[in-house]
C-alpha cells in the first residue's frame, strides 16, 4: 500500500498525531494501519545515545557507539571515499539500534572561526563540502538509514542561535551556501531539517519561500522535511511552508485543531504532510518489524578503523622546520590540554565512544620511556627537554560560540614552551580555526588534530613519530586576526560572547539581523579579493614526504556554451618516501560582468604516490565549473572571455596554469 492510500484510510485525529514526534526523538504510530514509531537518533560524530532523553535506555543491541573525529577532521582529508566509508559505520551502527532517522550530516558553510558548531560541518568550500557531502548521503542509505542534511539554511552562528535573522542576497546562497545541499538533495537524502535562525526575515521552519519555493521546487527534493527540535514560532505559518514534521511535537498538535476549524488551514495541507512523513518511511522500509539489525554491531571493530584513519588523513601538518617526525632519541617534555580527557564537540554531536586511547597512551605507546607529563612545567623543565609537545585547543559547542583566541593561560602556556625551547611542537584540538598569530613564527611545529574521537590519538602519535606520513589540508582558511575574517562583526554592538546554554537571555532577546555583506566572498574567496594574507591558507598542509605539479595543458583551449574542458597535468612525489597529497583545480574569470571571487575550487584528487611515482592526472570540468548565479536573470549564467585555470596544492599556489577561452 502506498502512502497516499494509507492516508485515506486514516481519521484526522490519526493525521493530527504524525504531523509532530514524540517522546524526544520518535515519531508517533497508527497501529491499526501498520504505521510503526520511528526512532531517530542525533550525529555528526557517530550515533550519540541519549539514555537520558528516552522513556527507557536504547535496546541492548547498541549500548556503545564509536565517537569518530569531527566532520571538520573529515573535511580535511579531501577524500570523499573516507566520507562514504565513515558514512556507512555511522550507518550501520544506526541500523544496529533500530534508529531509522539519523539526524545528519550537518553540512552548513564555515562562514567565519567563532560558530560553535563549525567542528560539526564541512568546511568553508562548497565545491569540497559537495563532493563530501554526496558521498555521506550515500554511505549512511546504503544501510536503509535515512540521512537528514542540515541545517537548511545559513545556520552559521550559534550566538542566541534562535534570535539570529540571516541577511542574505540570492546569487550568495546559490553560489555558496546552497551546493552542498543541492549535493545532498541529489544522492537522495530522504530528510532535511530545517535551521533554528531566520532567513531573510522569516524563520527557516516556516519559510515558505525557502522550505516550497528553494528546497522542493528549485532543489526538486520530495521527502520528509522536519523541524530542528522546539522550533517553531506560529503554526498556521508552519503548515502553510511546506514543513512537514514539528519535533518533538509541541505548537502544532495544540494549534492545529483550532486553525481547521477557523479554516485558516485546509485538511489537504495536513494530508501533504503526513504523506511525506509515510512515503519516506516507506521507501526506507522503516515501518518493516525486522527493521533493527542487530548482527551489525560485529562491525564495530570495523568501525574503530575508519574512525582512526580518517584522522591519518585529516590531521593536517600546518607547521614543521626540521623537527618532525621525531627521531628515536631524546626526551619528550609533554604538556597542556587534553593529555588523559579527549576533545570533542558538545551537544547533539557529542558522542560518547568507547574504548579509549587517550594522549597520553598514545604517547607513552609511540614513544616508550621518552617522555616526561608535566601539569605546570617550568622554563628549567622545558628548555633542559630535547623536545616539548605542548596541546593546547578549544571546546566547541552546539548552543554558543567561542572566541577565536586561546583563553589567557593556555595563550600564556604556549608562549612560554616557545620561549623556552625553539624545538616545539604544538598540537592544536579544535572544531575550526583558532588564532595562532603571536606564536605561530616561533614554534617548530603546528599539527591540526581537530577533534580525534576514540581513538584518533594513536594516529596522531604515529604522524609525530613518522610511522604514518601526514596528508591532510585545510578545509578553511585560518586567519590571523579575527577582525580579518568577513564574519567580524555579527555580533550585536556593545554585546560579547557567552559560554553554556542560554536558554531564557534568549527567549527574551529580539531578533538580530546578520547581513552577510560579503556576498559570495567567502572563506579564501574574501581574502584573496580583499589582499588580506592569511596565516594559513584554504587547501594546505604539509606531509612528510615532497611533490611538484609540472606539464599542465588542455585539448580543449576553446570550448563553447555548454562544452565541458579537459585539463592534464604531471603529479611527482619528489621524495624517498611514499605520501599522499592533493592536486587543487581553481578556476580564475579574467573579465565578468560582476564581481567574481579571484578564483574558486572546481575540481581536486587526492592520490598517493610512491617516492619518485610521478601520474598523469586528467580533470574534466563541465559547463558549470564557468558559470555564475545572475541576480537579474535569476539563473546560472557563463560569460564568454577568458579563464585562467590554476593546478595547485592549496588556493594561493599559482605555479602551473592554462588558459581557456570560451567563446
Amino acid at each position: 500500500m502506498n502512502a497516499q492510500e494509507l492516508v485515506q484510510k486514516m481519521t484526522l485525529d490519526e493525521k493530527l498525531l504524525l504531523i509532530g514526534g514524540t517522546r524526544g526523538f520518535f515519531t508517533r504510530e497508527v497501529e491499526r494501519l501498520g504505521i510503526r514509531e520511528v526512532f531517530m537518533a542525533d550525529a555528526s560524530q557517530g550515533i550519540n545515545i541519549r539514555h537520558d532523553w528516552l522513556d527507557e535506555p536504547m535496546t541492548p543491541c547498541l549500548e556503545k557507539s564509536v565517537a569518530f573525529p569531527s566532520m571538520s577532521c573529515l573535511a580535511a582529508s579531501w577524500n570523499p571515499q573516507i566520507s562514504e566509508e565513515y558514512a556507512r559505520s555511522v550507518g550501520e551502527e544506526a541500523r544496529a539500534g533500530g534508529v531509522g532517522i539519523l539526524l545528519g550530516p550537518g553540512m552548513n558553510i564555515y562562514r567565519h572561526s567563532q560558530s560553535g558548531r563549525n567542528f560539526e560541518y564541512l568546511g568553508e568550500d562548497p565545491y569540497l563540502a559537495a563532493r563530501m557531502i554526496e558521498r555521506f548521503v550515500k554511505g549512511v542509505q546504503s544501510n536503509g538509514v535515512v540521512a537528514t542534511i542540515k541545517h537548511f539554511i545559513t545556520n552559521n552562528t550559534d550566538y542566541f542561535r534562535r534570535k539570529s535573522n540571516s541577511v542574505v542576497d540570492d546569487r550568495a546562497l546559490r553560489e555558496i551556501y546552497l551546493p552542498a545541499f543541492k549535493a545532498g538533495v541529489e544522492a537522495g537524502a530522504k530528510a532535511v531539517m530545517t535551521a533554528y535562525n531566520q532567513f531573510n526575515g522569516e524563520w527557516c521552519s516556516q519559510n515558505r519561500e525557502l522550505i516550497t519555493g528553494i528546497l522542493r521546487e528549485e532543489l526538486g527534493f520530495q521527502w520528509l522535511v522536519m523541524t530542528d527540535w522546539w522550533a517553531i514560532e506560529d503554526a498556521e505559518a508552519t503548515v502553510h511552508s511546506g514543513q512537514d514534521l514539528e519535533m518533538p511535537a509541541s505548537k502544532i498538535l495544540q494549534a492545529v485543531p483550532r486553525l481547521l476549524d477557523e479554516g485558516k488551514i485546509k485538511e489537504s495541507e495536513i494530508d501533504r504532510m503526513v504523506i511525506s512523513l509515510v512515503k519516506t518511511c516507506i521507501a526506507m522500509n522503516l515501518y518493516d518489524s525486522d527493521f533493527k539489525k542487530n548482527e551489525l554491531v560485529e562491525n564495530l571493530p570495523a568501525h574503530e578503523e575508519i574512525s582512526r584513519k580518517t584522522v591519518e588523513e585529516g590531521a593536517v601538518l600546518l607547521k614543521n622546520n626540521d623537527l618532525l617526525p621525531l627521531d628515536g632519541t631524546g626526551k619528550i617534555l609533554v604538556c597542556g590540554k587534553f593529555l588523559d580527557t579527549i576533545p570533542k564537540g558538545g551537544g547533539a554531536a557529542e558522542v560518547e565512544g568507547f574504548n579509549h586511547i587517550s594522549l597520553r597512551q598514545a604517547l607513552e605507546s609511540e614513544f616508550p620511556g621518552r617522555l616526561h607529563f608535566a601539569a605546570t612545567p617550568t622554563s628549567e623543565d622545558l628548555s633542559t627537554a630535547d623536545t616539548v609537545l605542548v596541546s593546547t585547543g578549544t571546546l566547541d559547542s552546539e548552543g554558543w560560540d567561542r572566541a577565536f583566541e586561546l583563553t589567557k593561560d593556555d595563550e600564556n602556556l604556549v608562549s612560554l614552551c616557545c620561549r623556552s625551547n625553539k624545538r616545539t611542537l604544538v598540537l592544536v584540538n579544535s572544531g575550526g580555526g583558532i588564532r595562532m598569530t603571536s606564536w605561530a613564527d616561533d614554534v617548530a611545529a603546528i599539527l591540526y588534530g581537530w577533534y580525534p574521537g576514540q581513538n584518533g590519538y594513536a594516529a596522531i602519535a604515529g604522524i609525530i613519530s613518522g610511522r604514518l606520513n601526514p596528508s591532510g589540508r585545510l578545509p578553511i582558511t585560518i586567519e590571523k586576526e579575527f577582525s580579518d575574517s568577513p564574519g567580524y562583526g555579527y555580533i550585536p554592538e556593545g554585546e560579547e560572547l557567552y559560554r553554556g546554554w542560554n536558554d531564557q537571555e534568549e527567549h527574551k532577546r529580539d531578533v538580530y539581523d546578520i547581513e552577510y555583506k560579503e556576498g559570495v566572498f567567502v572563506g579564501y574567496r574574501w581574502y584573496q579579493q580583499k589582499n588580506i594574507e592569511p596565516l594559513f591558507p584554504f587547501g594546505f598542509g604539509i606531509s612528510y614526504s615532497s611533490f611538484e605539479i609540472s606539464n599542465a595543458a588542455t585539448d580543449t583551449p576553446r570550448i563553447g556554451q555548454g562544452e565541458s574542458a579537459r585539463i592534464r597535468c604531471t603529479v611527482k612525489n619528489t621524495a624517498k618516501r611514499a605520501g599522499k597529497t592533493v592536486v587543487q583545480l581553481y578556476v580564475s574569470d579574467q573579465e565578468a560582468s560582476v564581481a567574481r571571487p579571484p578564483r574558486e575550487l572546481k575540481a581536486f584528487s587526492k592520490l598517493e604516490l610512491e617516492a619518485g611515482e610521478e601520474r598523469e592526472i586528467d580533470f574534466t570540468l563541465p559547463p558549470e565549473a564557468f558559470m555564475f548565479y545572475s541576480t537579474e536573470q535569476k539563473r546560472w549564467v557563463s560569460e564568454a572571455g577568458s579563464f585562467t585555470v590554476y593546478l595547485a596544492f592549496d588556493s594561493t599556489d599559482d605555479s602551473q596554469q592554462v588558459e581557456i577561452t570560451l567563446v
